[in-house]
């Protein structure tokens, strides 16, 4: 059975910083590619932050690009999300997606239509 558990979060000033941290287990594959999305209310999903096991190659979305780092953990199978520099604007609800489709952040990740595995979100809040 595949989880996905997100793990992090919670409430900071602008300007503060918040680690996020996910772990799959019961992944069909070896190979894999693991996203961080955020949705706010009333606003579509957006693509924050993808990796892959195999290349470990950082993408990011437009606007976390500078103070968020994703970074990956291949023996723990997990995932971290450094966020930096945060703004009241990154309060969203935040979900970790583990994609046994490709093994590598396509030029679509963000979309997260290529990931199978939804973690159940953990919620980022940012004050003013």
């Amino acid at each position: 059975q595949v989880q996905v558990v997100e793990s992090g979060g919670g409430l900071v000033q602008a300007g503060g910083s918040l680690s996020l941290s996910c772990t799959a287990s019961g992944l069909p594959s070896v190979n894999y590619a693991m996203g961080w999305f955020r949705q706010a209310p009333g606003k579509e999903r957006e693509g924050v932050s993808c990796i892959s096991r195999k290349f470990g190659l950082p993408h990011y979305g437009d606007t976390v690009k500078g103070r968020f780092t994703i970074s990956r953990d291949i023996i723990k199978n997990t995932v971290n999300l450094q966020m930096n520099g945060l703004k009241p604007e990154d309060t969203a609800m935040y979900y970790c997606a583990a994609s046994v489709r490709v093994d590598f952040c396509s030029g679509s990740w963000s979309s997260g239509n290529l990931f199978d595995y939804w973690g159940q979100g953990t919620q980022v809040t940012v004050s003013s």
